[in-house]
Order: C-alpha cells, then structure tokens, then sequence
C-alpha cells in the first residue's frame, strides 16, 4: 500500500505538481479497481464475456505497482511512466485504449514540471485523439464517446481546477448515461458501456481527491457492487462467434508501421482491432479465430512478447454458469475436448519454447503444430509454468461471477506450477481462493479437476469439494509408457543411466506417479510389439481388485496406439467411463512422440463419499 503523507494543498491551485498528480492518479485507478467486479457483470459489449473490469483492474495494477509506486521528478516524467506501465499491462480493449489515451497525454507535456489547466486540456485532447486512432474501427458508445466528451469540456481552461475538473466529469458522467442510445446492445441490457463506465469511475476518483484531499482506500466497497445477475446472459449478434479469441501481444522493434500492422490484421479478418503504443512499442489487441495465426502476424513487426489469448465463448459460459465455486486447473492436466461446456471448470495455460519462440500451450501452438516441431527439430522444447499474474487473473475473472476458486495443480514435485497458483492465490486470501495439490500430472491430474468440478456443479462448497479429493487422491492412479525416453532423460524426470540400458535391450520405459507426488521409473516392457496390450495389463495388475473405474488415456501424437490401449483396459478393467485424450506440450516435451499414459480414478461407493 501507498504511504500517504501530508503535503500542502496543491491541487486547490492552478498548477499542478507531479506529487499531487500522483496521489490523483492513485485515487483514480484504486476506484476502477474496487468498482471491477460491478463493470464485469455490466460487460457486454463487444462481447459479453464478463472481464472488462478484470482488464482494467489488471491494466491499472501494473501502473500502481510500477511508476505510482515511488516519487516522480516532474509531472511529465510521471506521466511517460505511467503510459509505459500501461501499455505493458494493458488488457482487452477498454484497458488498451486507456493505455493508448495516457500514451497520448504523455507524448504532449513533454518534459513539464507542472501543468495547468491549459496545459491539461492540450494534453487530454491528445490522449482522446490518439485513443480513437488506436482502433481500426472505432464505434460510439463505447469509452471513446465518453472520453471525448471529458475533453470537449476541459478546453475552456480555469483558474479555480477543482470546478473546471467537476464541470467535465459532469460532462462524462452524461456521455456515459448516452451510450445506451448510441448501441442497441447496451439499450437492449439495460446498462451502460462497461468500458466508459470504468473511465468515469476513473475520473470520480481523481475528483474525490481533488475535493476531498485524500486517497481512497483500495478495498471493494459492498455498496459499489452490481446485483447479482450478469448483464450479458445471451450472447448478441455483434459478438462474432467465429472469432472468439481475444488475443494480445506486446511487439517490440526499431520502428513499427502502425498503418501497415492495422492494415495486415484486417486482411486476416481480425475484429476489435487496437494498436496501442508508439513507434518502438504497441500493445495488440484482436478479436481472432485462431491466436497463433495473429502471433505469427506479429513476429513480421517485432519481437512478440507478452502473448496472451482468452477463450471468450468460453467466458461467457463462465459468466453465465450458476456453481458457486469455480475450479481451475493447469494444462498440465489434459482435459478432454468439450468438458469446460458443461462444468464450472477453468484452465490456465502452461508456457512451452522452441528456442526464442515462446507459446501457450493449445492457445497459440497446437498439439499437432507442437508433436511436429518435435519430431523435426533440431530445436527441443522447454516448458515453463504460468507465471502468477496468468493464475491471478483467471482468478479474479473466475470470482467476478462465483463465491470462491478451488485450483487444482499439478504435482508440486514436478513443477513450480503450484507454488505459481499459492504465489497468485495469497492476493485473495484462503476464504477466496483455495489451493489443492492433485498430487498427479496429465490424466491422472485430469481426473481430478473434473472431479471436483462435478462436485462444485452439484453444489458442493470448498470443504466438501477439499473432502472429495482427499478421498480419491489414494485411489487417483497415473502410469505412462514411453519407447524412446531421451526427452524424459533430458528433463530430469528419468535417471540418464537408463537412456542406454532401455536402447540396448529394446525397453518401453514405464512410469508411474508416486503417493508422495514424483514421477519414478517403475518398469519396462520387453519388446516393442503390442505395446498397448502389454501396457494394460501392465497398469490392471497394479491396481486394487474389486474397484469400478473411471479412465482416461491420452497420447503423445499416437492416436491409434491410444485407442488400442484403451480397448485393451476396457476389457480387462470394469470401466464406467472413459475418455481418449491427445496430451499437450507441457507432457509431450517430457515424455516424447509416441508415448501413452493412463489416468485411473476408482469409483468410490457411496458410504465411501
């Protein structure tokens, strides 16, 4: 938290000095941060996806956290800074329009050691100018109109600042009960425009400091809540279904052409198209039907970083869904396709490389993209966990619309993954957020997260969703068979003197995960022919005798050895349900092309639950 200590009155004057407008501006984004869960639930335009105040809180977080948080020399080296902060964080579109508009005002003061109400008024119609330019397309009633109308009314300049700021954000304040008649999907809700709402809360708390001389606390207010219900319950025809990934990237070089990269995105067919940014530096942001095809876009302008894409159909549903608890998992587990459609059940993408190359797993590289790089090299994948600010946000967008967040992580033996959800998990606090260790990888881990999604779709609370998986973590089973385990050597998950010993004697490597969470070597089988027979049996005889059983095998690129393994356990194993998976990068760059594993999960008796 910001210590606040007392200055003397520098905002009652004309001129305004950095520390004054520092604590202004504090007092500002601390208020769209306590308001963020009310703009979620007004969110439906462009997309009734429910995150537009997650993206601003988040934009906004990165400023706070970043150039507000120390003492500035001058207003206009504060507000360089703080249009930097912004277009690193920026998120979605309201924040990177936000971020292009404080681009704009720091362009314009330049090095200014104060502002007055001239000064402020040039630069605000800069900032708005530029905000507009920053989409491709831009629509009315959205948080353009309303910053329009902020500058409209700033440039008649005063000497007495707190009326002339009060008399704009009374301007704003009207633009924003406007926006309804300007967007039949506003009208149609019943609300205003999420965006341009979070730019007047914005505003209201910069003129509370001015009047009131003192920092908001950053805590939610309940009286600044939304009623319960989601604002964006149908998804409306504007939003295009087609393109239902909203995907951002960081892209860095020399000089970039911002006409020629909106030029490029349109020829994709690209929607909600903002280039935020200057000529080194743009934050992208795209509505798309496919986000690796926009990353690979926006390797031919720079150095792509920051890549970040949201599933917002899959948002919606979120949204709309009616669990109390909401759980989340990584892509460690390998959940098989169409799950997240019916249960309250999120996932937060482990990070893969080739080299310099860095991608999303099944976001921006696919499974069949992945297994090919691979198989070719020469370059060998890495794979690294989420860092905490992709578990914050899924978080904090999962709370917007549930009471509390069960995550369910990979093994914390294999990976830093689960210490990356505790890491993000502790800004919530336990009576929010609870972390479980699954104590399994892939299927096994899988196996986990749906449990206590179905737990969670049937009404359970965070304590007996905890109870469930305390009593099937014992009877949750994970094996894998890999021919050729060298990347299982490479990565440390197999000792390195077994390489040669399993070549040698023509070995198919079995590992199996340990009660207390590693991964070991547990066995091989001789031969490379009938694998898939040989490893189910392998697997039935290690299991207790008497259980029913819920399977899932997945595969490392090897679907028809899959499907032979999984009609060899449903013979020889009472299996009630089963699901076949392609496993992700984040198992396949460990175990290998080729490689099967078997998650298996008892089916407890009811006196048992």
């Amino acid at each position: 938290m910001l210590a606040v200590a007392p200055e003397p009155p520098l905002l009652i004057r004309a001129r305004v000095s950095a520390p004054a407008l520092r604590r202004a501006l504090v007092s500002g984004m601390r208020r769209v941060i306590r308001r963020r869960d009310h703009l979620n639930k007004i969110n439906v335009f462009p997309v009734p996806d429910g995150d537009t105040g997650s993206n601003l809180a988040f934009t906004l977080n990165t400023v706070l956290s970043g150039s507000l948080s120390r003492r500035a020399t001058s207003v206009g080296a504060l507000l360089r800074a703080v249009a930097d902060d912004a277009i690193d964080g920026a998120r979605g579109n309201s924040g990177a329009i936000l971020a292009q508009f404080l681009c704009g005002i720091g362009e314009t003061v330049g090095d200014a050691q104060r502002l007055d109400t001239q000064d402020i008024a040039h630069a605000v119609q800069a900032g708005a100018r530029q905000a507009r330019s920053a989409l491709a397309q831009p629509r009315e009633g959205t948080i353009l109109s309303v910053i329009q109308a902020f500058s409209e009314a700033l440039q008649s300049p005063a000497d007495d600042l707190s009326r002339w700021f009060g008399q704009a954000v009374v301007r704003a304040r009207k633009a924003l009960a406007d926006t309804p008649r300007q967007l039949a999907v506003l009208r149609q809700a019943g609300v205003v425009d999420a965006g341009a709402q979070g730019f007047v809360d914005l505003l209201e708390g910069i003129q509370a400091f001015i009047v009131e001389r003192r920092i908001a606390a950053p805590e939610h207010d309940p009286k600044d809540l939304a009623e319960d219900t989601f604002a964006g319950g149908h998804w409306h025809e504007e939003a295009d279904p087609a393109r239902p990934w909203c995907s951002e990237c960081l892209v860095s070089a020399e000089s970039i052409d911002h006409a020629a990269l909106k030029a490029a995105l349109d020829a994709l067919g690209a929607d909600s198209v903002v280039v935020a940014g200057g000529s080194r530096r743009v934050r992208l942001h795209a509505h798309v039907a496919d986000p690796g095809v926009l990353f690979d876009l926006a390797v031919r302008f720079g150095a792509v970083t920051a890549r970040k894409a949201d599933n917002m159909r899959a948002q919606h549903r979120a949204a709309t869904r009616q669990s109390q608890v909401t759980i989340v998992t990584d892509s460690a587990s390998d959940l098989p396709d169409g799950l997240l459609d019916h249960l309250p059940l999120d996932t937060v993408p482990v990070r893969v490389s080739f080299g310099d190359e860095d991608f999303l797993d099944r976001i921006s590289i696919s499974n069949a993209e992945f297994y090919r790089r691979l198989r070719e090299g020469p370059v060998l994948p890495q794979t690294s966990q989420p860092p905490p600010g992709d578990f914050r946000r899924q978080f904090e967008l999962a709370l917007a619309h549930a009471g509390q967040v069960v995550y369910v992580g990979l093994s914390r033996p294999l990976s830093g993954t689960l210490q990356s959800g505790e890491t993000a998990a502790e800004r919530f606090g336990p009576d929010r957020v609870t972390v479980i260790d699954s104590g399994q990888a892939s299927c096994g881990q899988a196996l986990m997260a749906i449990a206590a999604a179905e737990c969670a779709a049937a009404g359970g609370d965070v304590a007996t969703i905890r109870g469930r998986l305390a009593q099937l973590k014992p009877h949750t089973f994970t094996f894998a068979a890999a021919r050729d385990i060298q990347h299982a050597v490479r990565g440390g998950r197999i000792p390195r003197w077994a390489l040669p010993l399993a070549n040698g004697l023509g070995l198919t490597a079995i590992a199996r995960m340990r009660p207390n969470g590693k991964l070991s070597l547990a066995g091989a089988l001789f031969g490379r022919s009938n694998v898939p027979t040989r490893f189910a049996h392998y697997v039935a005889k290690r299991l207790p005798k008497g259980a029913r059983w819920r399977v899932m095998v997945g595969h490392c690129d090897a679907a028809e050895d899959a499907r032979q393994l999984s009609d060899a356990l449903r013979r020889i194993l009472p299996v009630e349900r089963d699901w076949l998976v392609e496993t992700g990068p984040a198992i396949g760059a460990h175990a290998g092309p080729g490689s099967l594993v078997v998650g298996i999960q008892a089916v407890l008796d009811p006196a048992m639950e």
